[in-house]
């Protein structure tokens, strides 16, 4: 059977694994020159940008998919383990390095925080990975049709309340630290699913076990390593890959399932199934327009933002600084409810400094660094006119890097706002979809499979599991998981007489949209 994916970023190269060892023919269409997706590469003036993701967790779900095809990280992508995988920045002045390995953290914690927090941290990390281990195979890796499918798991369910998952997250985390900085250290992944640590429910310590205990990676030449591996191993096992092709319009048959694709110069792919990665709200707007997209799609709650400046400067930074820094706001509370509640700018911010020059000099001339810079911002729902807003949120980040030991004389830049975000196809202007909150996760999510158009299948973010790497890898596995369910169906239909994926069944279901 054939399937063609829309979209060769992480979760649509994925999916691209999965299918192809499946047994299935597969064609990948992107519209850019090269894969990424999100995380597409900029080369300029001397300098090279990851304008996707920075933090690389969970490798073990890329081997995951290249093994599916007969290879594996050690063939195709060397990583280096980060150690630090964090520095964070205190605004007393203080810091603590998160280390790699239960004994080494501790020992941090124990000269930064004292004996009693390090000895909890024993315990605390032994927490985390029973909560990983009952989330992943159970609520993360797992398919759902319906709520009634948690019911499924009767057992982990109950094991996940018993470990307080249901809790929220920054109560608990004060539970097992007593220094506030440590409430910080082990909260803020909230963020990452759209969320304060005070709403988040506790389940989501998970993404801190993912950094925090599994470790942080970076691989060999940077983040768009990680694609372009994936991309290569995909057509050397035997998929296509077509760049600059942009999708049109879907194919549909006489019965009204997916059929193929048609790219903007008319050219039609023939399919079986088609996998589509593009954001939810696009891809409706886009490519099914006469559908009505599910609720949640259309009014569900979208995360915050974040304002990223790609900068190339002459110099380095400061001694001690490490390939991820975390410069923590005094007022953390205060900032959350400006963000998240009153959809303003944090008036204390909280950023991320990411200097991958340090661990690859390559990456820029001799001598000089590249930095990404991140500050959580309100998406495009609040009232922020970021014409007006741009050039002074500029001013006050290279005020911070001057602060704080970072080169400032920038020779080259990329400064995306929510508004950029937006004209990338991502809705609200946010990268991080919708947020987690608890009606919004699992099988409460949007779903991965369009029932009204059968052989439709999503990726990405903004379905199931949600948002971050690791996840948008597990969401192409699951899509592929999803495709092979219904293909053997099609098959009999197709013995039985049906001309279902024959082109000259073929009706116009858009206008235009893009890949």
């Amino acid at each position: 059977m054939s399937v063609v994916v829309i979209g060769a970023g992480l979760s649509g190269l994925s999916a691209a694994c999965h299918l192809i060892g499946q047994g299935h023919e597969v064609t990948v269409v992107e519209r850019h020159h090269t894969a990424g997706g999100r995380g597409l590469r900029l080369h300029q003036d001397g300098f090279t940008f990851d304008t996707g993701p920075t933090v690389m967790t969970m490798p073990d779900l890329v081997n995951d998919a290249l093994r599916a095809i007969g290879t594996s990280i050690g063939d195709v992508l060397p990583m280096r383990l980060l150690d630090p995988a964090y520095r964070a920045c205190y605004s007393d002045g203080s810091q603590i390095m998160v280390r790699h390995g239960v004994e080494a953290m501790r020992q941090e914690i124990s000269d930064t925080c004292g004996s009693v927090d390090a000895a909890a941290f024993v315990d605390f990390a032994a927490w985390l990975r029973q909560l990983y281990r009952v989330e992943m195979p159970h609520f993360i890796d797992a398919n759902f049709d319906s709520p009634l499918d948690l019911l499924g798991s009767p057992g982990a369910a109950a094991k996940l309340v018993r470990l307080g998952g249901f809790r929220r997250l920054g109560p608990v985390i004060r539970d097992w630290f007593e220094d506030e900085r440590l409430h910080r250290l082990f909260s803020f992944q909230a963020l990452y699913a759209g969320l304060s640590p005070e709403k988040a429910l506790a389940l989501y310590a998970v993404i801190t076990y993912m950094d925090s205990i599994e470790g942080v990676w970076f691989p060999e030449g940077g983040m768009d390593a990680v694609p372009a591996a994936m991309a290569a191993a995909v057509a050397k096992a035997g998929a296509e890959v077509r760049y600059n092709a942009t999708v049109d319009r879907f194919a549909l048959d006489r019965r009204g399932a997916v059929a193929g694709v048609v790219l903007e110069d008319g050219e039609q792919i023939r399919a079986d199934a088609v996998v589509c990665t593009l954001d939810l709200p696009t891809a409706y707007d886009k490519l099914l327009p006469q559908l009505k997209a599910p609720r949640l799609v259309r009014s569900g709650s979208y995360s915050p933002s974040a304002v990223v400046w790609h900068v190339g400067a002459k110099g380095q930074p400061a001694p001690g600084t490490s390939h991820h820094n975390i410069h923590f706001g005094d007022d953390w509370n205060g900032s959350f409810r400006a963000l998240i509640d009153d959809k303003t700018l944090m008036p204390d911010p909280s950023r991320l400094v990411t200097v991958p020059t340090l661990t690859d000099p390559t990456l820029a001339p001799s001598g000089d660094s590249v930095m990404y810079v991140l500050e959580p911002v309100p998406n495009l729902s609040s009232s922020i006119d970021w014409a007006k807003e741009r050039g002074p949120m500029k001013e006050r980040l290279h005020g911070f890097l001057e602060r704080n030991g970072y080169p400032t004389e920038v020779v080259s830049e990329e400064f995306v706002t929510p508004v950029e975000w937006q004209q990338m196809g991502m809705h609200e202007g946010t990268p991080f979809a919708l947020a987690h909150t608890f009606l919004q996760t699992g099988p409460f999510r949007p779903a991965n499979v369009e029932k009204r158009v059968p052989g439709l299948v999503f990726a990405g973010s903004g379905t199931v599991p949600g948002v971050g790497v690791p996840m948008v890898l597990i969401s192409g596995k699951l899509a592929a998981q999803r495709v092979s369910s219904y293909l053997p169906a099609t098959g009999k239909a197709l013995a039985a007489g049906t001309n279902g994926s024959k082109l000259s069944g073929i009706r116009r279901l858009t206008k235009a949209g893009r890949s």
